[in-house]
């Protein structure tokens, strides 16, 4: 264990003991009602930490993903909670997380997933404009090598890096409009080569 977890232990030990010690004084006439009263404390303070712990597995398994029937050149992507649709695309090998945005025109990294595909943002010519839900930004043009999606493959795709502050990444209709077929239903959104 590390030092910041036996701290974080020894504080819920003693929060514990805090709250424990709380309970038998207060019902000290009633030693068995507090005594089940403490246990179902303990029960739900045990189910709660649980629950954070395993809380990735449970994500996974619960909230659908992005899945990807290659044999048929099929994606699908379930609406999110946010009420928007996320996709991961391998840029340049690298796993990006993107918003798909089908008001926008072009496919659009921040400059922090700029870096993170190997593009050097300070290194990049900021020359182009677009206007935005924040305002105008400045943008510079810039040639993926590799964009895929599971076995999909494109090569050489262009795309613009914001100058702005951006919180993440955006697909845009140029990435979108490569599909034969894009579609919205039931809480999904299909695309189709």
């Amino acid at each position: 264990m590390t030092g910041d977890q036996t701290a974080s232990l020894l504080y819920l030990a003693l929060l514990g003991t805090v709250i424990a010690g709380y309970v038998l004084l207060a019902h000290r006439q009633s030693l068995g009602r507090a005594m089940r009263q403490m246990g179902l404390w303990a029960l739900i303070f045990l189910g709660v930490i649980a629950a954070y712990g395993l809380w990735a597995d449970i994500q996974g398994t619960v909230m659908p993903r992005q899945s990807v029937f290659a044999e048929q050149g099929r994606v699908e992507i379930p609406l999110a909670p946010d009420g928007h649709y996320h996709m991961t695309l391998g840029i340049n090998g690298t796993p990006v997380r993107f918003v798909v945005d089908t008001g926008a025109s072009d496919l659009v990294l921040s400059r922090e997933d700029a870096a993170r595909v190997g593009l050097a943002p300070e290194e990049l010519a900021f020359i182009g404009a677009a206007r935005t839900a924040n305002g105008m930004v400045q943008t510079a043009r810039v040639w993926l090598d590799e964009v895929k999606l599971g076995p999909l493959q494109d090569r050489h795709v262009p795309a613009l890096v914001n100058g702005g502050e951006m919180t993440g990444s955006l697909l845009g209709m140029a990435y979108l409009n490569r599909f034969s077929e894009v579609s919205f239903g039931n809480g999904r959104m299909v695309l189709t080569r």
